[in-house]
């Protein structure tokens, strides 16, 4: 008896898992973009992130687990004919947790809903004012992830009874790290800083 309901939460571990990787396929493409400009030194740079948040894992966040948002900004200055150079990077990371008044990011309530999440503003300030003939850009790089890896294999195990044998083997370890991956979204965007007047 207990052999048999052992493999039945197997079974159960694993269609829950196909039933998440098979349901994202539907999802909205999301899209990182950014408005940056410079006034005198100083670059200011409002990073978004359009439609991260799919069906799975607002069903995910209103379940309590929180989505980790990082957000990784590179600042270049154009170089014609030659590779941009490279003049500074952040890296913010932000929470996305759901309560009963709704939404909140890093604890500020998105009013807006989660279509367009409107990220933590960055700043950098240059040594010296740039010259008219010179041009900048940002790169924003955005990734949400509400589960890990880790958190399914304490969940496998959970409905498995803590049976090591059955979450340590490499397959469900595999499709684990799959299924977390695929929970997770990510991209990409660029901006050209424009100037005030």
């Amino acid at each position: 008896m207990g052999r048999h309901a052992t493999k039945s939460r197997q079974g159960a571990a694993l269609v829950v898992a196909a039933g998440l990787l098979a349901s994202g396929a539907h999802a909205e493409e999301a899209s990182a973009a950014c408005t940056a400009t410079l006034s005198g030194k100083r670059v200011m740079v409002r990073p978004e992130a359009r439609a991260f948040i799919s069906p799975e894992l607002d069903r995910l966040v209103r379940l309590g687990l929180a989505g980790k948002l990082e957000v990784e900004l590179t600042f270049w200055r154009r170089r014609s004919f030659w590779f941009d150079a490279h003049l500074d990077s952040a890296r913010v990371t932000q929470v996305l947790a759901f309560t009963r008044d709704g939404y909140r990011l890093d604890g500020r309530e998105l009013t807006g809903g989660v279509g367009t999440l409107e990220l933590e503003r960055v700043a950098w300030t240059l040594d010296t004012r740039p010259g008219a003939d010179e041009h900048f850009v940002v790169q924003v790089e955005v990734r949400l992830q509400v589960v890990t890896a880790a958190s399914l294999g304490r969940m496998a195990r959970w409905l498995t009874q803590g049976e090591a044998s059955s979450s340590g083997t490499p397959v469900l370890g595999s499709l684990l790290r799959t299924v977390a991956e695929d929970l997770a979204r990510q991209a990409t965007g660029r901006c050209d800083v424009s100037r005030q007047p």
